[in-house]
């Protein structure tokens, strides 16, 4: 056999291992996450509903009481409006909800990897959200005049979302997210918590722009899903998603704050 197509082979071969490799890791992943979701459902130490009565989660009327300080904040980084990233530059994983530029970030912290910088400009906000049981991801949503994001659901039940209304015109009849058959408004300083492992939409039809503080954290479960839960949210980051959105946002930041910019 001609050498080169040996070694053609081999190649060959070599990626194939290599794929049916992955392939099974990610199946193997899958069951792992399928059977959490089912027990998370189970022991829910909340219940499940799409939308939550803020007064389920005590910390909530804390954050809100604070709102000022991190909307103060806020005006700040809005000087820079302009040079702040669309969400999909930085997360691969909503690109197929939202490729324009009418969906900007602010990025604090998420799944195990921090922005020292953002958390150098906002400590206040940082320090309130330290009153969040387990905090996973932080940033400033901010949907330009216009943008409305699509129905869709996230990838996984372990984790409920929290919205502070920070920046929010008055017109609820052009400003509203759906969450299953709910529709919701928000308000500035008021929480709105919800799952979004139901579908759910959200949309500023209005001509001004609308910003939430936009946190994740963790669903309060019982034994033995809390444990699995854990387990599951703890090898977030290092999924593709988060590894390729820390680099995206690494590249960023530099441009925003010079090299000396910090993550960890």
């Amino acid at each position: 056999m001609d050498k080169s197509v040996s070694q053609q082979k081999l190649k060959t071969e070599g990626i194939e291992d290599t794929l049916t490799r992955e392939g099974f890791v990610a199946r193997a992943v899958q069951k792992l996450v399928d059977g959490a979701e089912a027990l998370n459902l189970k022991h829910s130490a909340v219940g499940n509903p799409p939308v939550f009565e803020t007064d389920a989660f005590p910390w909530a009327r804390e954050v809100e009481a604070e709102w000022h300080l991190i909307r103060e904040e806020l005006d700040k980084v809005l000087v820079r409006k302009g040079d702040l990233p669309a969400f999909h530059e930085i997360s691969a994983e909503v690109r197929s909800i939202s490729s324009d530029s009418n969906w900007k970030t602010f990025f604090l912290c998420g799944y195990g990897i921090t922005s020292e910088n953002a958390i150098a400009q906002c400590p206040e906000t940082w320090r309130i959200l330290q009153k969040i049981p387990g905090l996973k991801s932080a940033m400033f949503s901010i949907f330009e005049p216009g943008k409305h994001l699509p129905a869709h659901r996230g990838p996984y039940n372990g984790v409920l979302r929290f919205h502070l209304g920070l920046i929010v015109p008055p017109e609820p009849d052009k400003i509203a997210i759906r969450v299953d058959d709910q529709v919701c408004h928000w308000e500035e300083g008021k929480a709105l918590i919800f799952d979004d492992a139901y579908e759910h939409e959200a949309w500023n039809h209005s001509d001004k722009v609308r910003v939430v503080l936009f946190v994740d954290f963790e669903k309060p479960l019982n034994f033995p899903a809390r444990l699995t839960n854990k387990a599951v949210l703890n090898m977030a980051v290092f999924t593709p998603f988060i590894r390729e959105g820390y680099k995206a946002h690494k590249k960023w930041e530099k441009l925003f704050y010079g090299e000396g910019s910090k993550h960890r």
